[in-house]
């Protein structure tokens, strides 16, 4: 089995090292990720004719195929599907986020947008994120809120789903949606299949408009962010609130009457 290897916090992600390391039992990984952060990026691929993107091979501790492109991670999906990076993969494998990607945050993460781009292609993906120990917002954390990530628990969840996957590939591409609690692999309480919550268990509330010194009518953007909700189990932040792994299976975008 092929498996890529990707993420939208760039090439020197900590948990994109431990999600790959944590691949090479189950197949030949390739790493391909963003040269830099592109969190928040969600399914593009960016304006070509502007980024002219750049592939650069680079190494990586017991790594052999490692390449950065210079662009979001769906586009590492989508050059990889292309052949730009050797024999056509089974699966593609994002993340690990710090920060869970849960209810509507999926729509913007470029976690999620990586495995979403690989079904398109006709791949099935896989998203990885983790929550984080002060809590994480639309998916994102802070340098402050990764103290203490154990980067390690999320790779180990994320090398059993993989070893499930690979034994039974679904017959036609889907999206897995894999969200770990921040605790030791013997605190994790259990795994749930989950629905998508509505929203997150915390989000923006207000933004306000600060004058930036020196400068006319230009302002810098203060985020205030809400109280974190709880919310029920049957749903991926209440599950991973509640100390459970999140597996929630994302569908296509269709039409409704």
């Amino acid at each position: 089995m092929r498996i890529l290897v990707t993420n939208d916090d760039g090439i020197d992600s900590v948990g994109l090292h431990r999600l790959a390391l944590a691949m090479r039992p189950h197949g030949n990984v390739v790493v391909a990720a963003p040269d830099t952060e592109y969190s928040g990026a969600g399914c593009a691929v960016g304006a070509l004719n502007v980024l002219r993107p750049e592939i650069r091979r680079v190494h990586l501790d017991g790594l052999d195929n490692v390449w950065t492109v210079s662009g979001p991670p769906a586009l590492c999906v989508m050059f990889a599907r292309l052949g730009a990076f050797g024999d056509p993969f089974d699966l593609v494998v994002s993340g690990i986020n710090p920060g869970a990607n849960v209810g509507r945050a999926v729509y913007h993460s470029g976690t999620v947008g990586a495995a979403i781009t690989a079904r398109n292609g006709g791949i099935t993906g896989l998203a990885v994120s983790q929550d984080v120990t002060v809590g994480s917002v639309m998916g994102q954390a802070w340098d402050e809120m990764l103290r203490g990530q154990r980067w390690d628990t999320a790779a180990h969840v994320a090398g059993h789903a993989v070893s499930a996957l690979a034994a039974n590939l679904p017959r036609s591409p889907q999206v897995l949606n894999l969200n770990v609690p921040n605790v030791a692999i013997e605190e994790l309480r259990g795994w749930k299949r989950t629905e998508l919550a509505v929203q997150p268990g915390r989000t923006m509330a207000k933004v306000e408009l600060e004058p930036k010194l020196g400068h006319e009518n230009a302002f810098h953007v203060r985020m205030n962010w809400g109280d974190p909700v709880p919310l029920p189990e049957d749903s991926d932040a209440g599950a991973v609130q509640a100390g459970y792994v999140s597996l929630t299976w994302l569908s296509r975008i269709t039409t409704v009457d």
